[in-house]
């Protein structure tokens, strides 16, 4: 049976409430991972979702800041969350459906401004979940499984708006780059957004800083879907839904789809 997943870093959920509500109404993903969720888990407002028709949330909070968040139409069960690099942050939670696929939701830590980890303890704390990342995957190794969010890392050349200008801009640099591609083999993980559209400029991030974000167009693909060997080809359709960027007090993010026929 198939169904349809999606991930967004929805940059508050309390505030952009609003925002989540239309994305369920008009799109019916099957299953919704939420980034940035920036609120306990007893305040996330799950009446309305339930209204919608979405009666599942499996989730980890924070008053704030981070958080993550697992909404779904179909039964989910918490699987549980790992605390990479002991930041006491609520940064991942992991979930299984019902054909006993596990769907991990992860918010990298952003890095902070300077990409050197002796002048920037933000950057090193990346480097560092990613490495925890790469081991846990290498120790447990993945299977039926799909792993999505906010990596906070644009890998490929065509994930930026310009590759050379940003070398040297964390989210790009060539160290981030490899700690990504060493955390996506050691799962074996295939980059399942890139497979369906494996040419071309693809953004799923514009700074709030741009007046104009979507005639200036300066974006970053820090938004992701993964997906195991055993289960990849049983993905299509994946696209990432601009136009949210544009709603009414928008995440800076928007929405990353793909389908699985499982």
């Amino acid at each position: 049976m198939p169904f349809t997943l999606a991930t967004w870093n929805i940059n508050s959920v309390r505030l952009r409430e609003p925002l989540v509500l239309k994305l369920l109404e008009e799109e019916q993903p099957d299953v919704l991972c939420l980034q940035e969720c920036k609120s306990p888990v007893d305040k996330i407002p799950v009446e309305n979702f339930r209204a919608l028709g979405y009666p599942y949330l499996v989730a980890r909070g924070q008053k704030g800041y981070n958080g993550v968040a697992v909404l779904s139409k179909i039964p989910i069960t918490d699987v549980g969350d790992m605390d990479f690099a002991g930041l006491g942050h609520a940064r991942h939670v992991a979930v299984k459906l019902e054909n006993g696929v596990t769907v991990q939701n992860f918010y990298v830590p952003a890095g902070g401004d300077v990409p050197d980890r002796e002048v920037n303890e933000k950057f090193g704390q990346k480097l560092d979940y990613l490495t925890e990342m790469r081991d846990w995957f290498h120790a447990e190794r993945p299977e039926k499984a799909i792993l999505v969010g906010d990596l906070n890392i644009a890998p490929r050349e065509d994930d930026v708006w310009n590759h050379k200008q940003l070398l040297k801009i964390v989210s790009h640099t060539p160290t981030e780059v490899d700690h990504l591609a060493q955390t996506q083999d050691a799962g074996g993980w295939v980059d399942i957004t890139r497979q369906d559209i494996p040419e071309g400029l693809l953004y799923s991030w514009w700074s709030y800083r741009a007046r104009d974000w979507s005639g200036a167009d300066k974006g970053r693909r820090l938004d992701h879907v993964w997906a195991t060997p055993d289960i990849s080809n049983a993905a299509h359709s994946s696209r990432v839904l601009r136009d949210a960027r544009g709603w009414e007090k928008p995440s800076d993010h928007a929405p990353v789809f793909a389908t699985f026929d499982l």
